[in-house]
């Protein structure tokens, strides 16, 4: 009797460009950092030092110009305009992904997309089951979100036997978690809209696009222009977030080679955003007071929802899809990833941290309401990220060691 061999799916076809190397290399060490500026920020916080240190964020800083005065907190200034550097960061990482990267090929693509998919879809269900019809119901986005910098920053504590397949999976998904959560925050958490100014952003993109398309490749020509378009989204009503993805597709790609414009600002920012925005978002935004009674702030129906959104509807969303996906046909396990990699993948998908605060910021205008969906979004993440890596380590554990 003839025995049925099994069919073994190759490892992933993946090219790992220089700019991908230093994309991933950058947000590794970003979440080292963001890690001990968030433990510095709690620490700080709740000691003698924490009054002052709160009071610092919220220190208003602002200049005039003819009749137009601008004058927001530091706090502000960082969430609303450094921000928008760190997307325009992750607008360029999209457009060279969707390009010449990683998800050109729609083979490799479709399983992080389809996990992508899974790991907002779910928790957003869980969170919309668990607080349908109250005030915090406008919290669904919060566990939607993936911070790349912690998720690939706890990859790397696994250190060489990362297959590459994981690397690529893992920071696919993430940076489509991350369009997602661009888009809903352009749809759904807008505040007074202004449409003249919508209008005056979209009529600057439009002739950054006209400059685009006849050639034009001096990043002067877009950066300024593009400052005009984060202030008039800004004053929109739609979160300036979302200029900064704007310019990141409206500045001259080419080839994806380096000599692209789009590559030397991608190139450039790296750093800078690794390494200052991100860490100073951490420093304004987690220097969280923990009360007499702030286990009660866990217990609220928009905690749970982030909680059970990013604990267990991430993971479990992402595993389900992709499984599903594998056995309709429409995507292939790469040969050397196993289902318990998706799974502890899954459960690094989990750390929401800067992207969940990021729109819990968005989502609610109550202090009390902000500071426990912020304790529940640390919780939740330190859980995920620490079941992912013991998850990851077991499983790698059986694999020889791997150049990253």
């Amino acid at each position: 009797m003839k025995q049925k061999t099994k069919q073994v799916v190759p490892p992933m076809k993946v090219k790992l460009t220089k700019l991908f190397a230093e994309f991933f290399s950058s947000e590794q060490a970003s979440g080292v950092i963001l890690i001990l500026c968030t433990i510095s920020a709690i620490t700080i916080a709740n000691s003698s030092l924490g009054k002052g240190y709160l009071d610092f964020w919220h220190t208003k800083v602002g200049f005039e110009i003819g009749n137009t005065v601008v004058n927001y907190s530091v706090e502000h200034w960082i969430n609303d305009g450094l921000m928008a550097i760190f997307f325009l960061l992750i607008g360029l990482e999209i457009e060279r992904e969707l390009y010449v990267g990683e998800l050109s090929n729609l083979k490799n693509a479709s399983l992080p997309i389809v996990a992508a998919i899974g790991g907002m879809a779910t928790p957003a269900l869980i969170h919309f089951l668990i607080n349908r019809g109250t005030e915090t119901q406008g919290g669904i986005g919060i566990p939607m979100a993936t911070d790349i910098a912690f998720a690939l920053g706890v990859l790397a504590l696994l250190g060489s036997k990362i297959p590459a397949s994981l690397k690529v999976f893992l920071t696919a998904l993430a940076i489509i978690d991350d369009l997602g959560a661009i888009i809903i925050i352009a749809l759904f958490y807008v505040g007074d809209l202004s449409v003249s100014n919508l209008l005056w952003s979209f009529g600057v993109f439009a002739g950054l696009m006209a400059l685009n398309r006849i050639g034009v490749r001096g990043l002067a020509f877009y950066v300024i222009p593009g400052i005009l378009m984060w202030y008039f989204m800004f004053q929109s009503g739609i979160h300036a977030a979302v200029a900064g993805v704007l310019l990141a597709f409206a500045i001259p790609f080419g080839r994806g080679d380096e000599g692209s414009p789009s590559y030397k600002l991608q190139h450039f920012l790296h750093k800078p955003v690794a390494f200052m925005i991100m860490p100073l978002f951490a420093l304004a935004n987690t220097g969280i007071v923990f009360t007499g009674r702030w286990v009660e702030g866990l217990t609220t129906s928009n905690s749970l929802g982030v909680l059970a959104g990013l604990f267990v509807g991430k993971p479990l969303g992402i595993f389900a899809f992709c499984y599903l996906a594998v056995k309709i046909g429409l995507s292939q396990l790469p040969g050397d990833l196993s289902w318990k990699h998706i799974i502890g993948a899954g459960f690094l998908g989990g750390i929401g941290f800067t992207m969940s605060i990021f729109i819990t910021l968005l989502a609610f205008s109550n202090p009390q309401v902000i500071q426990s969906t912020k304790m529940s979004v640390l919780l939740s993440s330190l859980l995920a990220g620490v079941i992912g890596f013991f998850l990851l380590n077991r499983e790698l554990s059986n694999y020889p060691d791997e150049a990253i």
